[in-house]
């Protein structure tokens, strides 16, 4: 009886801890959120090298223990670059939409990221999702619909721009759904560490490249404060919190409990947009929320159970079989990454 009662509140203690370090990384994205935002109503356009510092920061922490373990890469370096890329497109697109739209639509229309994902995984991985699943998903695409038609004038979602941000948003989502496809065939190799830190490496290589190309005359024209010094290094703060307390979510409760942890970010966006911004939220965005959870939970709560047998990548060898992995050990970004 006392195995059953210890067993038991060993159950109930971990997942009142996953909740709470879901909840952490919740926080931490809104927080994201808020610096690239913060950033852009400073009158700075520079969402490149927003990003730039989290990426550097990642490859020199990551990077040293991976250079320490003195241990062969598990994923070809080339597949590395093509992960850093994207995710670094998912990042400037969406940290670029705070320009032009309201922290809480960029934030809404995040969660879009599921439906490329649906689509990627479907067509790449040859993944099928139940009946279910497709629901959850058009729900969450519905409403997510009712931010586009606020933002298109019958509410004012706020921002010089709303219509086109939401729509850079929904860009920045493809690219972090491909990288969130990527990231599901290099967590296969259970290597967390080289995952974060090749992520790093390539994702500031690919930064400095693009900065030099798009945001050289931005960064010529900024006028650095303490303030706006101080939101950069928030931002890189928050972000290198995200992408180290991520994995240890996934690995801990998987998917469901992540998707549903961050989907509370949307509403520290609200909370932030009213207080710190004094900017009134429309209604639509009240019932688009609640579509958006009630699509989310319907999503989450139903298991892959079908999957195809598709070429894994290892050493170079596209021979090995490779499986969809389950609530353990499953990356995902709406997210991610963020971004």
């Amino acid at each position: 009886m006392n195995i059953r009662r210890w067993k038991g509140n060993g159950a109930l203690l971990r997942i009142l801890y996953v909740l709470f370090l879901g909840q952490v990384v919740s926080f931490v994205m809104s927080l994201m959120s808020f610096a690239a935002s913060l950033i852009a109503n400073l009158g700075v356009d520079t969402p490149l090298t927003l990003s730039f510092f989290s990426y550097l920061a990642l490859a020199l922490v990551y990077g040293s223990i991976l250079l320490y373990r003195r241990q062969k890469l598990l994923v070809p370096w080339y597949w590395y670059v093509v992960l850093g890329f994207v995710d670094v497109q998912g990042n400037y697109l969406v940290n670029k939409a705070f320009q032009y739209s309201s922290i809480t639509s960029v934030t809404l229309l995040d969660c879009w990221t599921i439906a490329w994902v649906i689509l990627l995984t479907w067509f790449l991985l040859g993944t099928r999702y139940s009946l279910w699943q497709f629901l959850g998903a058009a729900l969450c695409v519905l409403g997510l619909g009712l931010v586009l038609i606020s933002d298109a004038g019958v509410g004012g979602g706020g921002g010089s721009k709303p219509l086109l941000g939401d729509i850079i948003v929904i860009a920045g989502t493809l690219f972090f759904a491909m990288s969130n496809v990527g990231e599901e065939f290099c967590v296969k190799m259970k290597d967390r560490v080289e995952v974060v830190a090749m992520i790093g490496l390539f994702g500031t290589l690919v930064s400095v490249c693009q900065i030099a190309i798009l945001e050289r005359k931005n960064l010529e024209s900024v006028t650095w404060s303490a303030e706006i010094i101080l939101t950069f290094a928030g931002y890189a703060v928050s972000s290198f919190m995200f992408y180290t307390l991520v994995p240890f979510v996934l690995k801990m409760s998987g998917a469901t409990m992540f998707n549903l942890s961050i989907l509370t970010s949307d509403m520290w966006a609200v909370v932030i947009r009213i207080f710190f911004y004094r900017q009134q939220v429309d209604w639509l965005y009240y019932v688009s929320f609640a579509i958006v959870v009630v699509g989310l939970v319907i999503y989450s709560k139903t298991e892959k159970k079908d999957s195809v047998a598709e070429p894994a990548i290892e050493d170079g060898n596209l021979n090995a079989p490779y499986q969809v992995l389950g609530e353990e050990s499953e990356e995902s970004r709406n997210g991610t990454i963020a971004s």
